[in-house]
């Protein structure tokens, strides 16, 4: 769905263009790719590993701007107003975005990644594999959701004001819940370090997206905003693909030395997915809340930021963490798991309708 028709609330027929539907492959390549190059030019790397100003790493930074401002610059914050319409979807995704996802999730992470994954992981980062996990799942998604909403014809007004909702309880949520769960999985928080995360990757790009898209509708209306939105969208995937080949040139020799990892962290992470979609999805049908309303609550409720997660855990924990490898195996599995979300909640609209309060 493109951006323009979801502010504008249109429904064209579901569709994911080319780039945007083979995502998951184009991850994967990335991933060969950067290995590849960490391993035939370490010295290259090692000149970019450097390249940091006050715990930001200059070159994802940039990178992560020209992923997120393009995303935040599709938020209406004027849709606001539209939450009062569907006022028990909007409390069903924000309960679990911000009262059980992320507590789901370190709990998850404890268990597998902890526990029963432990002889298997490197015992020196499991601590840091939690954190990472942890902050995938301390931010909501805020603009896959509209593709994944229009795939199974949610309403568009409530997927809206849902996103602009969770942009604006993140400011202040996204670093106290990440704090209070780092602290309890007995991991160290660089307080200032998370603030200057939050301060760099959530308010001034929400700040510099939301004066330009005023600029643009004042000076052309809403044919200049989607043209820039179309300029801008493949700019911010092909942001994401170059940092996942920077992410992976650094952790390029450990994924080698035990690719068992990546599939390991996959785990705790699709069952969260899962389990926070199910809840939503029968949470929504308990309140007797519309199934239109009810589908895009569940994708809401599943998806992660994980553009965010990946820069903060950068900020946090260093390129070459295991942090940072957590994060960018969100990136990995988000696609196909979403998709299949999507067709979960499709298939079992009768099931929905027949038994909703």
């Amino acid at each position: 769905m493109s951006t323009a028709q979801a502010l504008a609330g249109v429904r064209p027929s579901p569709a994911l263009g080319s780039f945007e539907r083979y995502l998951s492959l184009w991850v994967a390549l990335c991933i060969a790719v950067g290995i590849l190059l960490g391993h035939l030019l370490p010295g290259a790397f090692a000149v970019i590993s450097v390249a940091e100003l006050a715990h930001v790493h200059l070159p994802v930074a940039g990178l992560v701007w020209l992923m997120i401002v393009p995303m935040l610059l599709k938020i209406d914050f004027h849709a606001l107003g539209q939450v009062r319409e569907h006022w028990r979807g909007v409390a069903v995704t924000v309960a679990i975005n911000w009262l059980v996802k992320p507590f789901s999730m370190a709990l998850l992470g404890w268990l597998f990644i902890g526990h029963l994954f432990a002889p298997l992981l490197p015992a020196g980062q499991i601590p840091s594999y939690i954190a990472g996990l942890i902050l995938l799942a301390a931010a909501p998604c805020t603009a896959m959701v509209f593709v994944w909403s229009n795939l199974c014809d949610g309403e568009p007004h409530f997927t809206l004001s849902q996103v602009a909702l969770n942009d604006i309880i993140m400011v202040f949520a996204f670093a106290p819940i990440v704090g209070l769960l780092l602290g309890v999985a007995s991991i160290t928080v660089p307080w200032a370090t998370l603030l200057l995360s939050v301060v760099l990757y959530i308010v001034v790009p929400v700040v510099v997206a939301q004066a330009w898209r005023r600029a643009l509708l004042a000076a052309g209306g809403e044919p200049a905003l989607r043209r820039t939105l179309a300029v801008l969208g493949p700019v911010s995937l092909l942001a994401l693909l170059a940092t996942l080949v920077l992410l992976f040139g650094f952790q390029g020799e450990r994924i080698l030395a035990q690719p068992l990892v990546i599939g390991l962290l996959a785990v705790p992470i699709i069952i969260q997915v899962y389990f926070n979609a199910g809840l939503a999805y029968w949470l929504s049908r308990r309140f007797g809340v519309a199934w239109c309303v009810a589908a895009p609550a569940a994708l809401i409720g599943a998806s992660n930021f994980f553009e965010l997660a990946v820069a903060a855990a950068i900020s946090l924990f260093g390129l070459g963490s295991g942090a940072a490898l957590a994060t960018v195996v969100g990136v990995l599995v988000e696609v196909p798991v979403m998709l299949s979300v999507v067709r979960i909640v499709t298939r079992t609209r009768v099931w929905y309708e027949a038994g909703r309060a």
